[in-house]
Order: structure tokens, then sequence, then C-alpha cells
């Protein structure tokens, strides 16, 4: 990817400098709104052995002239298991359907779907773990024999009509692979899980989103944003958006590491990339109940939100950055956690502190 310091094009009258990274000009020029989705594996960033693995499995199955074993993608939201799954239609040179899980709910609706594949296409399910049981079952027989029974009218005078299924390929994305029952899970003869990006492949697909999106920005100002997009994708391409609009109203249109810094203040992003219901979450636990431990529920109602929020949007993030620990007794801050805040553990002999392995009562 080339800089763009030569003071031509939208970064005119800037300084020189190799960091910066000038938008596409000319007929290589995208809308400010395209998607900045890879559509290729060669484009798609970070997850290196996933994408080895798959360009196996998709090279090997068109050189045999045959649909690829069906595919599972697991991992926390906002890795890319939808854009694999696109990239996988792509590859292949075929179609897609895209359904979801939680919309199939009788298995006809998914006879409906089947029925209507073409030869070699794909089928995308996801959050396939939420898909209810009796078109799990009815998916079984689809995904082995590529065959569907269509059961017509009620009780004794039913009667199963078996249905042909062009071959397909399923690629199921599911963000908890523990929900999955054992038969379904065992019909995919590939199965993937996708990890946080690290910071460099973040810089990297900064850059990339950067230039699709028409953003000079610096590899400082990368750099800020990739620290504070919790290892995601999606949460990266997000707050790069927020920052290009920050840099074109209040500075001059780069993106630069003082105007990242600047913009996520304004949006309540802070170093760590903690929002405002995550501090407060962390600021309850600490200012309310002095560290912990304390309830999920009783946390929840602390910060006026669902304990179903709490529990799947906060403290995956809050756990993994080392702030929060869950322990038998309840959420407990670490050290950390009181760290973050500026704040000092009490030594009264009535806070829970989390300290690695330990929970210890502070004496």
């Amino acid at each position: 990817m080339s800089g763009g310091g030569s003071g031509t094009g939208p970064v005119g009258g800037l300084p020189d400098d190799d960091d910066v990274v000038s938008p596409l000009v000319g007929d290589e020029e995208l809308d400010a709104e395209a998607s900045v989705r890879p559509r290729r594996l060669a484009d798609f960033i970070a997850q290196h052995r996933v994408r080895d693995q798959l360009e196996l499995l998709l090279k090997g199955a068109m050189g045999r002239g045959a649909p690829p074993d069906h595919i599972l993608l697991s991992g926390p939201p906002g890795l890319g298991k939808t854009t694999l799954a696109n990239i996988v239609a792509a590859e292949l040179g075929t179609a897609i359907r895209t359904t979801s899980g939680p919309v199939i709910e009788r298995s006809g609706d998914l006879a409906a779907i089947l029925t209507g594949l073409g030869p070699g296409d794909v089928l995308f399910i996801d959050e396939i773990h939420r898909i209810a049981k009796p078109a799990e079952e009815l998916l079984y027989s689809a995904m082995e024999d590529f065959r569907v029974d269509v059961v017509v009218g009620k009780g004794p005078g039913a009667t199963a009509i078996p249905l042909d299924v062009e071959p397909f390929t399923l690629v199921g994305a599911t963000t908890r692979a523990g929900l999955l029952t054992g038969p379904m899970r065992d019909r995919f003869g590939f199965v993937a899980h996708l990890d946080f990006y690290s910071p460099a492949d973040l810089d990297a697909l900064l850059h990339r989103s950067a230039r699709i999106l028409g953003v000079p920005i610096t590899a400082a100002g990368a750099a800020e944003i990739a620290g504070r997009s919790r290892g995601t994708p999606r949460i990266a391409n997000r707050l790069l958006r927020r920052v290009r609009d920050y840099a074109e109203v209040r500075g001059d249109g780069v993106v630069t590491d003082e105007i990242a810094r600047a913009a996520l203040q304004v949006y309540d992003v802070d170093a760590l990339g903690l929002d405002r219901l995550d501090r407060a979450v962390l600021r309850a636990l600490i200012e309310s109940f002095k560290g912990g431990p304390v309830g999920l529920s009783t946390l929840a109602v602390a910060v006026g939100e669902q304990a179903d929020t709490v529990e799947e949007v906060c403290e995956p993030f809050l756990v993994r950055a080392g702030l929060l620990a869950r322990t038998p007794r309840g959420r407990v801050a670490t050290e950390a956690g009181w760290a973050h805040l500026g704040k000092t553990p009490p030594q009264d002999g009535r806070s829970g502190v989390f300290q690695g392995d330990l929970f210890a009562r502070e004496a």
C-alpha cells in the first residue's frame, strides 16, 4: 500500500510525510459508503491459519468439480464470519443464500430455502446454534444426502414426500459453539475458530479501509484507532468512520493520532477501547459495591441495563482486558480495573480484589 505524502490530490498542502496514506483517485476512487469487506481470500487480513485451510479446502473441491465440505465458523462477533461466507461463494463462483438461525422456526421454512438452491450454491446460516430443533433435524439429511422429507398433512394421514436438493455447501456461523448439538457439529467437514485480531493486523486493515473510504490516514492515526478496537475489525471500521467525521468537520481531513484521540474522546471510547457502558459497569462495581463480589442482576440494575446486555456485551471484553473477573461469589474488580479508573482498592477488608488465580479479601 503506497503512501501519499506528495502534496497533491486530497492531501495537498500537507508537509511531505511518507506515513500519510492518500485516498484512491481517478478510476479507482470508490464511493465513501462502499463496503470495506474483502471479497477474496487474498484480501482477507489476519486469521492466517483459517485462511490457508480454507484455501486448501476450496481449491481441492474445485479441482474435483464438487462442492466443498460444509463449513462451520465460530468465534466472537465482528471477526469476519459473514465476510468469509461471502468469500467462499465468490471463490467458488456460485450464488449465496443468507439466513439466520432465529428466523428458521419451522422445518418447512428451511425446506423452502433448500429446494430453492442451485447446483453448488452456498447456504449461509448465521447464529446456527439458534435454529429450531425440527429444522435442525431436517438439515441433517440435507447436509449428508442432499435430500429433505417434507411432511404433508397431520396425524395418521400425514405423508412424507422426499425432495432432492441440489448439492450445496452449508456455511454455519456461531458465536457460541458450545450450544451446537453433537450431531450438528459432526456434520461439518471443516470447523474453524476465528481469533481476535492483533494490533498489527488491525493496523493493516485500517489502512486498507481508509483507502477504500477515501480517508487520508497516518501510521500513527491508524495505530491509535487499532489500539482502541478491542481486537475486532468491525469495531475498527466503525471507529474509523467516526474519526473520519471528526477529521473532516474539525480538522483538515487527515486522520492523525491527535485527531483520533480527540475524536474518540468525543465518542466516549477510552485508551483501552472501553465505551460508556463498559465504564459504567466497572465504575458501579468499584464505587457502588467496593469492587464486589456482586451478582450479575444486581450489577445490571445498578447501570440501568438488562442482565443479558451486561453479560454478553460488556463482560467478555472486561474479562479479556483483565479488568473484571467472574468468581463463584459474583463479579469482582481486578487490581487493573481499579487502576484503570485511577482508584486504589480500600484496605479495610470490605473489598473483593481478584489477583490472578487468587481471590483475596484485603486485610
